[in-house]
């Protein structure tokens, strides 16, 4: 496989030194993933979406934040059979992606790299990347994390809309407690057919769990969460099935 840049997926300009650097290393994390994925490669296999906001407000709290994150690939690992995209956006209209790959080592190492900037949230990009993605190869689940919110919500419910209608649920774990991004975090998982949790530290242990439980449904659909059976798959399925908004 050739070692082509990495589509940037980015929209407007920033600083062109900045710009050089990051492409710089995304590029050798595709070269590696690549590299390491090709093998293990299915392309039958289960494709989840991880998206990160990393504007400037999750600063304070986003060491926590890429550890939890890091359980998650853990759990993509352990779950098998599902290759994760990851995708962030920070800046000025910075909004990135990179290779669907199954080897998680990489992903976990690339999103160490990844710091934040200030810049408005991004959730519209991400949803119309997902129904993109969902049109070039089926995705089973698309996993946002952030802390606000700050689009049109009736935009956002339109696309969140056609994810559900195309069967991508999207799992919202919201850091904090503003409002206004639960308003719409919880429109986007009902209309998608998702589902809504907190994302904080008091919750970590139970975030991870539950982080387990859509890596296994986006492997093996609402039968693998069934068969598996933990207490947080059973909370997956109650707000699967609506049992829990």
């Amino acid at each position: 496989m050739s070692d082509k840049k990495i589509p940037s997926r980015t929209a407007g300009s920033s600083d062109p030194v900045t710009r050089r650097s990051d492409t710089t290393a995304i590029d050798a994390f595709v070269r590696q993933a690549r590299a390491l994925s090709t093998a293990s490669r299915a392309e039958g296999g289960g494709r989840l979406v991880l998206a990160l906001d990393a504007t400037m407000s999750r600063q304070p709290t986003w060491d926590l934040a890429v550890s939890l994150q890091g359980e998650m690939f853990d759990a993509v690992a352990k779950a098998g059979g599902l290759n994760v995209q990851l995708v962030y956006f920070r800046g000025f209209n910075e909004c990135r992606a990179s290779k669907f790959v199954s080897d998680t080592g990489s992903l976990k190492e690339l999103m160490t790299r990844i710091d934040c900037r200030g810049g408005h949230t991004q959730i519209g990009k991400v949803l119309s990347h997902a129904l993109k993605e969902n049109e070039r190869g089926k995705v089973n689940a698309l996993v946002f994390i952030g802390d606000a919110m700050e689009e049109a919500v009736d935009d956002l419910a339109e696309k969140a809309g056609r994810l559900g209608l195309h069967g991508v649920p999207v799992f919202l774990f919201q850091e904090g407690h503003d409002p206004a991004a639960e308003t719409a975090f919880r429109e986007i998982a009902r209309l998608s057919k998702g589902a809504w949790f907190r994302f904080d530290r008091s919750a970590a242990s139970t975030l991870s769990r539950l982080l387990s439980a859509v890596a296994v449904y986006a492997s093996g659909g609402l039968s693998a969460l069934e068969a598996r059976g933990r207490a947080e798959d059973r909370l997956m399925i109650e707000h699967l099935t609506g049992g829990g908004r």
